[in-house]
């Protein structure tokens, strides 16, 4: 017998539920109203194999609005993942259970991307997107001809980030990518009647999206407008009108549902009105041979698939992009006995651009952009032609002004596979992207990012411009690898880190202007230390000045200005504070002794700096909003200069 797609949909809706209220916290309205959606999803277009979540060529589907994450549990589990297992939907919401409150890619296979932070999902999906299209211009539609599904809500569509992403997502033409809007009108105050009254429909209609509607719960509608999405080339919303909550009598189509469990009796009571006989967290016999059936067509196509790129002439240099291979080669160490050679006095920025020419020459799957400051943040090298609407085989996105957008969109090129994503802009911009940043840290993904203008050193632009807090407050973040690299070596070490990466991000913060070489050697990435000595006191030593970036060359000066004094300093460039403290307690000790006057220098906020210089040490450096000046008339007005560092460094020895 075969089951109605309702009853099938109603699997869902009693998994959400139950689990839900086991857990007396949770979101079961959105699963319990986009059940039918999701069901025609996996039984008619959703192309995926349960046995191996990480089929190169499989659909992504991405669950934008993350607090119904039940809705991804509960498919996973029904359509034959190993997990989620029933006793892990049971233990939802619990320590160490894989079904967390919102979706996390690091818990469960079949999860593409963490989401919870409503709009990001979506954004996060334009980037897989545009990795699908990249890869099929380089591969063709034999090993790459995949599609992105995203449920998204209300609150998706609310959020800023998304008229970022889907105007990339219409310039660039991603026709591949198909958004299934829950269109309840509720959001967790109430009906969205409270705060908006704009025309979601057109405004991605002028953006270049397809835009077409359905009856949520009618699964020949819902067909009806997938199958037009299909046949269009462009990016397609599809409103699926819905009632958040849905089978659940009395509270069906309020924000009752939204966020909170429906309580014993209104569980009992939409048992009931669903006409769903079975014990909580029991999936009769017929249901699950039914869901399971679901993913034989996807097995089949993976076989298929295994039999192509077995006898194609791209196999091993496929494997080798889907399985994150970096390898510099010549052009990489050619740069760098360029730099022993002719140690060049440039920005730190120019330096970057500069390695990248090497890296990107060597290493295909590098793929850069900017929010629309290209000649400001030197991210475009010769072999980074345009990623467009007619080329999709380009490795350099114009992502316009649009930072959040951007960083999340290179989640998503990372999280897909194939591809490495660089982007850039300044670095007080950070605060813009710091979302999509914290989402690369916490989802472990390989996504570097190019900040320049670091400092007040960008002169006249201003304190809107220049960044003071931010270095420490991106090092405060849990697995953000922050780097800044004092010279042109240092900068290219530090590429050679971030590509290096396997599970975290890295920042790359860089100078606008011109800095002296420090180093002469690239025998040993001296970096990976986070902190080393990049030169010794000359006499008996008293103090060890550390400093960063910019400031490696102001520290050095003042260690001379001490051994003229007697006094012999250390200088000590702190490239990363997570790479220096990743090392042994005795290296750390070496490199900041106990027995000497630890003294920090570095164009941005003190605060934080006294982890390494103690209570009894000195800290230079800013702790007000920046000014409108040259760049020589800043330092010396916010007191960082030789003159104004050596005599309190004197004066707190005794001199």
């Amino acid at each position: 017998m075969t089951l109605p797609e309702r009853q099938l949909a109603n699997a869902i809706r009693a998994l959400a539920m139950d689990a839900v209220q086991a857990a007396n916290s949770g979101h079961p309205g959105m699963p319990m109203g986009m059940a039918d959606v999701a069901t025609v999803l996996y039984s008619d277009y959703l192309k995926f194999d349960p046995t191996d979540p990480k089929w190169a060529d499989r659909d992504r589907f991405v669950l934008s609005a993350g607090h119904g994450s039940m809705l991804a549990y509960a498919t996973l589990n029904l359509a034959g993942y190993a997990r989620p297992t029933i006793d892990d939907i049971r233990n939802f919401r619990q320590i160490n259970s894989p079904c967390a409150g919102h979706p996390e890619n690091f818990e469960l296979e079949g999860v593409e991307t963490t989401t919870g932070p409503l709009g990001q999902g979506l954004a996060t999906a334009v980037g897989m997107a545009i990795a699908e299209r990249h890869l099929n211009a380089l591969y063709g539609d034999a090993l790459v001809d995949h599609r992105t599904w995203v449920i998204a809500g209300d609150g998706c569509l609310m959020e800023g980030i998304n008229h970022e992403a889907i105007g990339l997502a219409g310039h660039l033409g991603l026709g591949r990518l198909i958004v299934l809007w829950d269109d309840n009108k509720i959001t967790i105050d109430g009906s969205t009647d409270l705060s908006t009254s704009e025309d979601v429909k057109a405004r991605y209609a002028a953006t270049g999206w397809h835009v077409d509607g359905c009856d949520g719960h009618d699964p020949a509608d819902i067909r009806r407008a997938i199958d037009a999405a299909l046949a269009d080339n462009r990016p397609s919303l599809i409103a699926c009108r819905t009632l958040i909550g849905f089978g659940s009598p009395n509270k069906q189509g309020t924000s009752a549902t939204h966020g909170s469990p429906l309580g014993a009796d209104e569980v009992a009571a939409t048992r009931e009105a669903l006409g769903w006989t079975a014990e909580p967290f029991v999936i009769p016999a017929d249901f699950a041979a039914a869901w399971a059936a679901f993913g034989e067509k996807g097995k089949k196509l993976h076989a298929e698939w295994n039999d192509r790129l077995a006898t194609s002439d791209k196999k091993s240099d496929f494997q080798d992009r889907l399985g994150g291979k970096v390898t510099p080669g010549d052009a990489f160490k050619a740069y760098l006995d360029g730099l022993v050679a002719e140690p060049p006095k440039v920005a730190t920025r120019k330096a970057s651009e500069n390695t990248l020419s090497a890296l990107t020459a060597d290493i295909d799957a590098l793929l850069g952009g900017s929010a629309d400051l290209t000649g400001s943040n030197n991210t475009k090298t010769s072999s980074t032609k345009p990623l467009t609407k007619g080329d999709y085989s380009g490795r350099y996105i114009y992502y316009g002004i649009r930072e959040f957008g951007m960083a999340a969109a290179m989640n998503g090129m990372a999280l897909h596979g194939g591809v490495i994503p660089y982007g850039g802009t300044f670095l007080v911009f950070a605060d813009y992207c710091r979302a999509a940043i914290r989402l690369s840290a916490l989802q472990r993904q390989r996504v570097v990012y190019v900040m320049t203008h670091d400092s007040i050193g960008l002169g006249e632009d201003g304190p809107t411009h220049q960044p003071i807090e931010h270095l420490q407050s991106l090092r405060a973040m849990p697995n953000l690898l922050v780097m800044r690299p004092a010279d042109a070596v240092e900068t290219a070490e530090c590429w050679a880190i971030a590509l290096a990466q396997s599970d975290r991000p890295s920042l790359l913060a860089l100078t606008r202007q011109n800095l002296p070489p420090q180093r002469h050697d690239v025998t040993e990435n001296l970096c990976l230390k986070g902190g080393y000595r990049l030169r010794d006191a000359s006499a008996s030593r008293k103090v060890v000045l550390v400093a960063t970036g910019s400031e490696v060359s102001l520290a050095i000066d003042v260690a001379n200005a001490l051994e003229a004094a007697g006094h012999g300093a250390d200088v000590v460039s702190m490239v990363s504070t997570e790479l220096f403290d990743e090392q042994d307690a005795a290296y750390q000790a070496d490199i900041l002794p106990a027995d000497a006057l630890i003294v920090s220098i570095e164009a941005g906020t003190t605060f934080g700096w006294e982890r390494y210089t103690g209570r009894h040490g000195l800290r230079f450096g800013i702790d007000s909003f920046g000014a409108s000046a040259p760049i020589d008339d800043l330092y010396k007005h916010f007191g960082l200069t030789v003159d104004a560092i050596t005599p309190k460094i004197l004066a707190k020895l005794g001199n």
